[in-house]
């Protein structure tokens, strides 16, 4: 009789424990350990989830260009570290034409200090930005005590001075076409020294804490493309060039300011063009002479090429995620 009942008691635990222990095993296998669903169970390795890329962004790099002209250069600088990178040539200079506007009135509005323009004067600063309006530059360089007189001694003109000084640049020099030399259009500047005016502006020494603000929106709006449609004798659509290279990735982060600068000259026979451009991040500068014959839109293109290769990281490239160890139960 006691056999049996034992017996008895052992078959019973031996099924209650299979009982027990199926639904335990398959917990285990669920992922569940009972802390509410939260996964990782005892003996688990849950892997973190993939670290987002940096946004991207304009860095150091290579660039390749099938240029045919005279000169070609462009010039970099990473605006957190202020290293400027850029072509071999990137200390040679060349007119800067309307890329200059940005700094004349940067500078009038400086020495304002918190007094307001005149309306006329504050409609011609716009306009020499936003439309490249020469008349309307030339009224603002009067304005900020320039003068079209020839320099002595070699010396640019007092506003180019102040850029120098102001700005740090090293390249920058006074114009060098005969009966032109005081002309601010004629301006000699490399792209390392536009780089540098153009992070001058941005960060508050151009125009000063009241201006500043102000100078980087119009230069946000600067308006017109190269269509003829757009070109006038003494004003021009200037929204093209290195605008036109950057992804919705760069553009959506914030506005991107800057100014242009392009003529053709008849003492060479080239189209001098320079592209000009900063935000939060970057500054970049290209500059280039070719033959008139080629157009406006040949130099805009190559403006737009070295902007596009500059992306860091390129789109579309790989997002590398970290191999984990599988999780064993």
């Amino acid at each position: 009789m006691r056999s049996r009942v034992i017996m008895v008691f052992a078959v019973v635990a031996v099924l209650l424990g299979g009982v027990l222990l199926v639904p335990t095993a398959y917990a285990r296998l669920a992922g569940d350990d009972g802390s509410g669903g939260g996964g990782g169970g005892a003996g688990s390795v849950a892997a973190p989830a993939p670290t987002p890329p940096p946004p991207p962004t304009l860095a150091a790099g290579p660039v390749s260009v099938a240029f045919k002209g005279e000169f070609f250069s462009w010039a970099l600088m990473d605006r957190q570290t202020g290293k400027i990178s850029g072509s071999p040539n990137m200390t040679s200079t060349s007119s800067t034409e309307s890329m200059i506007k940005a700094w004349i009135v940067s500078d009038y509005l400086r020495q304002l200090g918190n007094k307001e323009p005149s309306a006329a004067l504050k409609k011609a600063a716009s306009l020499a930005i936003r439309d490249s309006n020469d008349d309307a530059a030339n009224q603002v360089y009067k304005a900020a005590g320039g003068s079209y007189a020839i320099p002595a001694g070699g010396q640019p003109g007092p506003v180019i001075k102040r850029a120098i000084s102001i700005c740090g640049l090293t390249d920058t020099k006074r114009g060098n076409v005969p009966k032109y030399e005081g002309y601010w259009s004629f301006t000699r500047m490399s792209p390392r020294d536009a780089v540098r005016l153009a992070d001058c502006i941005a960060d508050g020494k151009a125009a000063g804490p009241k201006w500043t603000k102000w100078v980087l929106s119009e230069m946000s709006k600067v308006q017109g493309t190269t269509a003829a449609k757009d070109q006038k004798l003494k004003s021009g659509g200037g929204r093209w060039g290195i605008i036109n290279g950057l992804p919705k990735s760069i553009t959506a982060q914030g506005p991107v300011s800057m100014k242009n600068g392009w003529t053709p000259l008849y003492y060479d026979g080239n189209w001098h063009v320079n592209c000009l451009a900063v935000n939060g991040k970057w500054s970049l500068a290209v500059m280039m002479r070719y033959s008139i014959k080629n157009g406006l839109d040949y130099g805009a293109q190559f403006c737009a090429s070295v902007a596009t290769q500059l992306v860091t990281p390129q789109p579309g490239a790989a997002l590398k995620v970290p191999q984990q160890p599988v999780g064993k139960f």
